[in-house]
Formats: C-alpha cells, sequence, structure tokens
C-alpha cells in the first residue's frame, strides 16, 4: 500500500488559534475536513507526490528549499500517521511558501518532464516509478503539479501557510 498526500492552504491564524499544532488539530482532526474547505485551497497529489518530488530535485526524499519544500519541506507536525490524527501533517510557514510560489511559477512542467526516467526512479525506490511512463507523466504528473502550482500561487498571493498530509491511499 502506498502514501498519498493532499495540500491544504489556511491563513496564519485559524479561529483564534496561531499555532500549527493547533490549527492542524482543529481542522485534520475532523473527518469530513475536505468539504469544510473551499475546493480552490485544496490541492490532491495522491501517488505522485514522491515522482513529483524526483522531478523536482533529483532525489526520491532529500532537497534543498525551495526545491525541497515542495513536497517533503516543512516542519512534521506528527509523529506517524498513527495518531489521533491518522494521517502526517507537514507545516510549511508562509515565509517558506511564497519562494516556493516563486520557483513553481519559473519552471514549467516541461522542463521537469525532461528529467522523467521511469528506470532510474523505480532504482531509486520512487513510489509506483514501475509502473509509470511517458503517458503517465504527462496524464498524471503534469496536472498534479499544475494544481500545486496554483495552490502555492495563491497562498502565497494571500500570505497563507500550507499543510501537507500524508496517509495510507485508498485502494
Amino acid at each position: 500500500m502506498g502514501l498519498a498526500m493532499s495540500y491544504l492552504r489556511l491563513p496564519p491564524s485559524l479561529e483564534g488559534r496561531r499555532d500549527p499544532d493547533g490549527i492542524a488539530q482543529l481542522v485534520f482532526g475532523r473527518p469530513d475536513w475536505r468539504r469544510r474547505h473551499p475546493a480552490d485551497r485544496i490541492a490532491d497529489v495522491g501517488g505522485a507526490w514522491q515522482a513529483l518530488h524526483y522531478l523536482i530535485t533529483g532525489d526520491p526524499w532529500d532537497g534543498r528549499p525551495p526545491e525541497g519544500d515542495v513536497v517533503c519541506g516543512g516542519r512534521l507536525l506528527t509523529e506517524d500517521g498513527t495518531g489521533e490524527l491518522g494521517m502526517d501533517v507537514i507545516y510549511l510557514p508562509p515565509e517558506r511558501v511564497r519562494p516556493v510560489a516563486e520557483l513553481l511559477a519559473e519552471v514549467p512542467f516541461g522542463m521537469l518532464a525532461e528529467r522523467f526516467d521511469a528506470a532510474a526512479m523505480a532504482a531509486a525506490g520512487v513510489q509506483d516509478a514501475d509502473r509509470m511512463d511517458a503517458d503517465a507523466c504527462e496524464r498524471v504528473l503534469r496536472p498534479a503539479y499544475e494544481r500545486l502550482t496554483r495552490l502555492f500561487g495563491a497562498a502565497a498571493a494571500d500570505g497563507q501557510a500550507v499543510y501537507k498530509t500524508m496517509a495510507p491511499r485508498a485502494r
């Protein structure tokens, strides 16, 4: 079973709370958190998260900001997804969101697609790379990258933070 990732952009304070941990509990402690937020504040990339990270950074896990902040960067607010939230939550503060938004706006997906090499990605341990081909790159990774570009751009424009959730994929 693989992992799926979702993103939610939120203001730095919510219902009187300013601490990211408290906001995460408030928002993600409800099973219907997705329905409680406008669709333009959420970006689901599903199982494509690690392939995107690899295309952006050249590594399945590591990367320096702002490249590494697109997917894996930020402060982990939960331990292992087994707590009361049932998922991992990663917090990226507004001051780190802006450089990510600028990077995504400047780097067209076509540049990343040139790095696509399913065999190299599979050898590096990228989730689902063994099932990807050039068609999947266009059909799955391009739209996911475009969703992230829009979400981070809007979050930066509004001075918002980005919360990333990672949980087992539904089968």
